[in-house]
């Protein structure tokens, strides 16, 4: 997803809100509106996937511009370049952030995968333990 494509979607999310004529809506709407708490399980599991190939990705490539940093570092240090020295500094940054960027991804996904199981869990416990009587007496 872009950056204007997140800053869109805000907006989106953001106008609905406030919009008077929308059930729920207006300045004082209060919480958010059951309708805007709906989540399906396919999404779930395309951002999930999403995540998780971008956790991949970064695992990789980070590494791949890492090793060639370090390398680069040495060979200048070896050189008698004191620029050596700054690209091993950047280097050790570099993998100390990249590896937070791609643990942050793998969370997410694996968040993403508890939160299907646990919604899957909730909706057999509701059709198993909520009888029809006690949903009729909720709609009276």
């Amino acid at each position: 997803m872009s950056w204007d494509e997140w800053e869109r979607l805000k907006a989106d999310a953001a106008r609905r809100r406030s919009d008077p004529a929308r059930p729920g809506g207006g300045a004082d709407a209060g919480p958010v509106a059951a309708a805007d708490l709906v989540v399906h399980d396919d999404e779930l599991g395309r951002l999930g996937s999403l995540a998780h190939r971008l956790r991949d990705r970064l695992r990789v490539d980070s590494d791949r511009a890492r090793e060639q940093t370090f390398g680069a570092a040495v060979e200048l240090t070896g050189g008698g370049l004191d620029t050596g020295a700054a690209l091993t500094e950047l280097h050790d940054a570099w993998n100390t952030k990249s590896r937070t960027l791609v643990d942050a991804c793998g969370h997410i996904s694996n968040h993403l995968d508890f939160t299907r199981a646990q919604h899957k869990k909730d909706d057999e416990k509701v059709a198993t333990d909520v009888s029809v009587s006690v949903i009729e007496k909720y709609m009276k």
